[in-house]
């Protein structure tokens, strides 16, 4: 490991309050809503995807990489503070708030302040009430704003989306523990996306066949990003679902069954988007469908950039090799490390995945990405830029051998034909 200070310091975490920081990609959509209403400029409710995808990325490239770690004897210590468990618990709470109050916007909430809906409700205040004078300006806000377009109402859901994705990185963290609490607001953060058997399938299948080609979580030397989405989709929801029918096949119960964890967290996205539905009609289920789409999506760009081409090799006796630091890409930019609770740290989180985020630590050993998280999500989107800064990398990362890697079986005539005769790394 590098630069892990000596445990005879007296250690404290440099970015014990920086950790908040995290909780900003989740409210986006409200820093949206507040943005485009305050100015009356409707385009501004597409600044969550900027912020993610625009200003992330430039800061993260400003402000550069931090390779230090907690000493270990500072690891128990970090872990016992209910204080980061707390900044994770205040996340959870801003995007389901983010949900529910763009949702409403979106769905008829502009058009109910322009008719006078929010001075209608505090009428009987007194007007130099601060409350009444807020929904006076609010109100005379929302007129310049207007009725929402078509372009605006995708915006309110893409920056939605955005940060409901991105929570799916804090149902991760939460996922992980066997807490009670942990597990229920897990599972609450994945009903805005109806994602819910990430937390089967993730802790029980991604974890246990990672960087191998039986994963689907798994992406592919030469596989694109928009052939391993499906793959990675379909897959992962029938496994998860076959680890339940087959623990509950064991108990002696049928898979449809109350205990079936599967469907019990389908069940949170079936409650909160039902209540929305009764509440707001059909107008809010385009909004809906259009933030869940996009936001499962952000989850597995993620997965496409986090073990690309990375294969644990089989023993003699047929079984993978152990996971180890070598088999997750990483990343130390500082930025995103800290809105996504260090995941770019991904090697230990597979060696420790109960430890917590703000005691995850760089391995030298693991490959390394050129940029951080939010960088690297832009170019997988296009093929052809994500091969000519990855595929070198992952050769490299195997001194050539391109036997080692994992291979996109459909790609392996032409990527044989083009690296096996390389006889030096990348």
């Amino acid at each position: 490991m590098n630069q892990t200070l000596a445990t005879s310091q007296v250690w404290t975490d440099g970015k014990r309050q920086l950790w908040w920081l995290g909780i900003m990609p989740l409210a986006t959509p409200l820093l949206s809503g507040a943005l485009a209403i305050g100015t009356g400029v409707q385009q501004l409710w597409w600044v969550g995807v900027l912020v993610i995808f625009g200003l992330i990325p430039l800061i993260d490239g400003l402000l550069g990489e931090d390779v230090s770690n907690p000493p270990e004897s500072a690891v128990s210590n970090l872990e016992s503070q209910s204080y980061y468990r707390w900044i994770v618990y205040t996340g959870v709470l801003f995007v389901i708030a983010s949900v529910v109050i763009t949702g409403w916007l979106a769905a008829g909430g502009i058009d109910w302040i322009i008719n006078g809906g929010l001075l209608h409700a505090t009428a009987a205040l007194e007007p130099s009430s601060w409350l009444a004078r807020t929904a006076a300006f609010v109100t005379a806000r929302t007129e310049l704003h207007g009725e929402i377009s078509v372009f605006t109402y995708l915006g309110m859901a893409m920056s939605t989306g955005a940060a409901t994705g991105i929570a799916i990185n804090t149902a991760h963290e939460l996922g992980h523990k066997p807490k009670p609490l942990e597990v229920f607001l897990a599972k609450v953060t994945l009903a805005p996306t109806f994602y819910g058997h990430f937390y089967t399938e993730h802790n029980r299948g991604h974890h246990v066949r990672v960087a191998t080609p039986e994963d689907p979580a798994s992406s592919r030397l030469g596989e694109s990003f928009w052939a391993f989405l499906p793959r990675s989709v379909w897959f992962s929801a029938m496994s998860a679902w076959n680890l339940e029918r087959e623990r509950l096949r064991k108990l002696g119960l049928p898979a449809l069954h109350w205990k079936n964890a599967v469907l019990s967290a389908w069940m949170y996205s079936v409650v909160l988007w039902g209540a929305m539905i009764a509440w707001l009609g059909v107008a809010v289920i385009p909004f809906l469908i259009i933030q869940g789409i996009y936001g499962f999506s952000l989850l597995e760009v993620v997965n496409y950039v986090e073990h690309y081409g990375l294969k644990r090799q089989k023993l003699p006796n047929g079984r993978y090799e152990r996971c180890s630091p070598r088999h997750s890409w990483n990343s130390n930019r500082i930025v995103t490390n800290i809105f996504l609770f260090q995941l770019q740290r991904h090697s230990d989180h597979h060696a420790n995945p109960t430890r917590s985020y703000q005691s995850l630590r760089h391995f030298d050993e693991s490959p390394q990405l050129p940029y951080g998280y939010a960088s690297m999500i832009v170019w997988a989107y296009v093929p052809y830029l994500w091969r000519r800064r990855m595929d070198h990398r992952v050769l490299s990362h195997y001194a050539g051998d391109i036997s080692l890697t994992n291979l996109q079986p459909s790609q392996r005539l032409k990527y044989l034909e083009k690296y096996s005769n390389s006889a030096k790394p990348f």
